[in-house]
């Protein structure tokens, strides 16, 4: 039986996955880093201000709420979502971001970077400078940022310098590589937000951990609504944030199953997807060992995604391990798919999600109506649709135009 509980090692390896490969000059930053977290881990005054900060600042716990229109419509097993959506900034994003904001207060930063595809991340970011009166500079791709461009100007507004990145195919990978860069540049007084369960150890520990409040609340919500424990849960995997944080709490569950839901794009071919458990392989990028999209020589393949949160080349080194041992199963969805169960959701729930959110969506709808009525499944919508209205718009409605 693996010992969940002791993931990653000393280290940051999970299994093959994950480690540390990054430039010396950020060696001894993120090994203070992994200190000060380990010992905020286990200091009550700090997990007493995270927790105050969860509850009267980002509206926690979120609500488990039954799709009873959906579960009626598809016939098939009962439906809880559980609404990261409802949180403040409008996504989970807000739960890492605040973790990570009062390290960066305990280690006296002065100085906040991150990188964002979606653009939740980087409000998040922003919101939390802005309550500690920290300088804060967000990179993003061009590309992203003209698809996101509500996001940009809420980050403007909390005061976040929003720096357009226009390498290479000017997305999330891009604005990675060019926060990285700041890093090292500035690392003395700066604190690197990263936004994913991705990159160099800690990173995919501590955001695990931030984020795993999805999952326990998830945990106790449905024990007191059915008395049982799920069968399915089902969230979208770009780096694997919301996921493995609904799906760490029910690791050693055995009867749960766990789907993660990779971006299958325009079609499982090179350039048009961003789903790295088909068809990608074992290599290291930005900081970690993982599973990516690569060609033969090893160079990173272009990828794409209806959502700029998913449309990234790598995912977290956790993923990957949980993928070999059989713990998890992962699937993607097609941008179509992901576009119709959008709009299904908004129209049979009343609920507009997150492009992202709306691929764990799609597969509900493909597995659900084969599931048994006695069956229970939980969605993780890790996000509210917002930001992703004009070009879901652009996408449905031109088809009828």
């Amino acid at each position: 039986m693996i010992e969940f509980a002791n993931l990653p090692d000393a280290r940051g390896h999970f299994g093959p996955y994950g480690g540390m490969f990054v430039p010396e000059t950020l060696m001894t930053a993120l090994n203070d880093l992994t200190q000060e977290y380990l010992k905020a881990r286990e200091d009550a005054d700090f997990q007493r201000q995270l927790s105050w900060l969860l509850q009267e600042y980002a509206g926690r716990p979120t609500p488990l709420y039954f799709a009873e229109r959906l579960t009626q419509t598809l016939g098939g097993a009962k439906i809880y979502l559980k609404r990261e959506d409802l949180l403040h900034t409008g996504a989970h994003k807000i739960n890492n971001a605040l973790g990570q904001i009062l390290l960066a207060q305990r280690m006296g930063k002065k100085r906040i970077i991150a990188e964002t595809g979606a653009g939740q991340h980087g409000v998040a970011t922003a919101t939390v400078a802005a309550r500690a009166g920290l300088e804060c500079v967000i990179y993003m791709g061009a590309v992203d940022m003209e698809r996101q461009a509500l996001n940009v100007a809420r980050m403007k507004f909390l005061g976040a310098e929003v720096v357009a990145v226009t390498a290479g195919q000017a997305t999330l990978k891009e604005a990675i590589n060019e926060a990285m860069r700041d890093w090292v540049t500035n690392v003395r007084s700066t604190h690197y937000i990263l936004g994913t369960a991705y990159g160099s150890h800690p990173y995919p520990m501590m955001v695990r951990d931030f984020h795993r409040v999805i999952g326990d609340e998830a945990r106790r919500q449905i024990l007191e609504r059915e008395k049982r424990l799920p069968d399915l849960l089902i969230a979208c995997v770009g780096g694997g944030s919301n996921a493995i944080g609904l799906f760490w709490p029910f690791l050693k569950d055995a009867s749960v199953k766990m789907v993660g839901i990779e971006a299958g794009g325009r079609g499982i071919r090179d350039g048009d997807h961003a789903a790295r458990f088909q068809g990608g392989k074992l290599g290291v990028l930005q900081g970690a060992k993982s599973w990516l999209l690569a060609d033969e020589d090893g160079q990173i393949q272009l990828t794409h995604s209806v959502s700029a949160g998913l449309d990234y080349a790598a995912v977290g080194p956790e993923h990957c391990y949980l993928r070999d041992l059989g713990r998890v199963d992962y699937d993607y969805a097609l941008d179509d798919e992901a576009l119709d169960a959008f709009q299904k959701l908004a129209r049979i729930e009343g609920i507009i999600p997150a492009l992202e959110s709306a691929h764990a969506i799609a597969h509900t709808l493909k597995v659900a109506p084969k599931m048994a009525r006695d069956q229970i499944i939980i969605a993780n919508l890790s996000g509210r649709g917002d930001k992703d209205v004009a070009q879901a718009a652009e996408f449905l409605f031109s088809k009828h135009a």
